[in-house]
Formats: structure tokens, sequence, C-alpha cells
């Protein structure tokens, strides 16, 4: 590729003092431009907005984690309540999704944007994971700074043979770190399993015959990803599979 690739990033949006503002953070865009890469904020203007020129000139698709939760009502949970939910930010990455999917745009989908694959394929989720039965506490863990929210938290197990597998050497588990609310209930069809929690949460998924990669993941990679081998793998593949090499 002659000229640097271009990652479309979801965005959230904020009111700030009355003002809408649509945003994603620092640490999302840090592993794309360490690959070379240049990232593009593809905001969430919600209904009516043509899902084709949201993706004019993107190389690859990165759905970001968020505050916000996906709303039930797009999965079947009318009465489940998990707010806050950022209603514009579903309207446009549930079509992103299904377009990037089938145009074959590479796409790494992070822990909203992991439960957002899932709901935009068909599949449901556990509006509230942690009051499931036998089920971990996934909510962010107490405490006051960033290394002590986004530390490791949990052993997940890379099923054999998967592509996640392949990139962790003779490893068969991972430590990640935990930061959700949702997490995937029925499995979309046309997704299978990476990685699995020691309580049986879907951990990360892939598109079983995407034209190109896409994976979700529960946890975020992206955070301190260079100090982390296997999050340097997973980016360096997502990087290689948009079709330039790091």
């Amino acid at each position: 590729m002659s000229r640097k690739p271009i990652i479309g990033v979801s965005a959230d949006v904020f009111v700030i003092e009355g003002h809408r503002f649509h945003a994603a953070g620092e640490k999302y865009l840090a592993p794309i431009a360490a690959m070379g890469a240049l990232p593009r904020i593809v905001p969430s203007l919600g209904p009516g907005e043509t899902v084709e020129d949201l993706l004019q000139g993107l190389d690859g698709l990165l759905l970001t984690g968020a505050i916000s939760n996906v709303e039930p009502r797009h999965y079947g949970g009318e009465e489940l309540a998990c707010p806050p939910y950022d209603p514009d930010r579903d309207s446009t990455t549930l079509p992103l999704i299904r377009s990037a999917i089938e145009r074959g745009l590479p796409l790494l989908a992070i822990c909203r944007g992991h439960q957002e694959l899932n709901v935009a394929l068909g599949g449901t989720l556990f509006a509230r994971v942690h009051e499931q039965p036998d089920r971990l506490d996934h909510r962010t863990p107490p405490g006051d700074t960033h290394e002590e929210k986004y530390g490791p938290r949990h052993p997940v197990k890379l099923i054999p043979g998967g592509f996640l597998a392949g990139l962790a050497g003779d490893k068969d588990v991972i430590m990640v770190n935990s930061l959700h609310w949702q997490a995937i209930d029925r499995l979309a069809a046309s997704l299978a399993v990476e990685a699995v929690a020691e309580d049986g949460t879907i951990e990360a998924v892939r598109v079983k015959d995407a034209k190109g990669l896409a994976l979700g993941v529960q946890w975020h990679p992206e955070w301190r990803f260079a100090e982390d081998p296997f999050s340097v793998a997973l980016f360096s593949a997502f990087a290689r599979a948009v079709g330039f090499s790091e």
C-alpha cells in the first residue's frame, strides 16, 4: 500500500455544557498510529446517515469500548435496564458492522464493540452478566487509578485451532482486564467462539465466513498495548489484514 491505511474508529456521543461531541479515546487511536496507519473518527450521526458514505475511504474499522451499553431493544430485551445508553452510536454502528463485513473490510471490535458485533449479526446479550448464576463480576474493579481498573483481572482460555490461539504461541490461556456489564448470551449463528472466561462468558469471537478479518474481544487490548505481547500480536494481525506491515 503506497499510502498510510485509514482505519475508521467508532465514536461515542457526549453532551458537555449543552453541546454534543463525537469522540473516541486516545488509547484506541494510539495502537493504530503505532502500526503506521491513520485513525479517522467515524461520527455517530444516528438514523438516516448513509453507511456507505461513512465507510468511504476506509481500509479497516475499529469498534471501541464505551461508558454506554447497547440498548436492550436491539436484542429483544426491552424490559431490561442497563444504562447509560448512546442511541445514536447504536443506530450508526450496528448497520456499519453489517456493511463492513459484507464488504470484507477488516474489523476489530473491542468491549462494547464486541457486544455490538454479536447484536448486529442477530445474537443477544446479558444486560447484567454479573447477576447471572455462577458468573463472575466482570464490572470495572474498584480503584482510584486507571492502572488498577485496567490491570489483569482474570484468565481466558483460547480455543484450540482458533485465530487467537495462533497469535499466542505456546499459550492456551491469557490474562485479561474486565470492565463490562453486558456480555454475549446467545451467540450469533455466523460467529465462532475464540476465547472463554472460566465462568463460561464468551470473551472473543470471529466471523466465520468473513471475506476479511473480523474479530471481537471483550477485554481492552488497547490499554498499554505495547507492554503486552499478545496485544501487540493482535494489533499486528489487524495491521496485516488491512494490508500493510508494521
